[in-house]
């Protein structure tokens, strides 16, 4: 089967019932895409398909035929990355991936979110280390800074 994995395409032989998130980590090396609860509700697993934020734990690989998808490694948001860090949203470290892939998939859509949205759109990623504010208030950052087309 074929798919197309951060811009390159992939063909594998690997079983199509294989998960997702195994496949990303253990066939490609792709060990950003974090497995945190295996059932969907954390959020550590995010990727990008086809546009849409999925959990990766809940995907097998054959439902992934000719489709893109965009890992952490793959994102190209240089602004969020930086956000995170200038607002110290980064504690242990775990949910980061997976917070700003849904981040990036927020902005894509409304660069200039409200507390609500943002609140919505990370909804499905959990944090245990920062309570969500810094969280808010790097995305917000991440927002003003790609509308600005500015990034440190």
């Amino acid at each position: 089967m074929n798919l197309f994995v951060n811009g390159k395409k992939i063909t594998t032989s690997a079983s199509l019932t294989m998960r997702l998130v195994d496949f990303l980590r253990e066939n490609l090396e792709l060990t950003g895409t974090k497995e945190g609860c295996g059932e969907g509700e954390c959020g550590a697993c995010s990727v990008i398909i086809d546009g849409e934020l999925i959990n990766s734990c809940l995907v097998i690989l054959g439902q992934v035929q000719n489709k893109s998808i965009i890992t952490i490694e793959g994102l190209d948001e240089p602004e969020i990355s930086a956000a995170f860090e200038e607002t110290g949203a980064v504690q242990c470290g775990f949910c980061t991936p997976g917070m700003i892939i849904a981040s990036s998939v927020l902005l894509a859509k409304n660069p200039s979110p409200e507390e609500n949205e943002i609140k919505k759109a990370i909804s499905g990623n959990l944090c245990r280390c920062t309570g969500y504010t810094k969280i808010i208030e790097a995305i917000k950052k991440a927002g003003k800074e790609k509308q600005c087309g500015t990034s440190n």
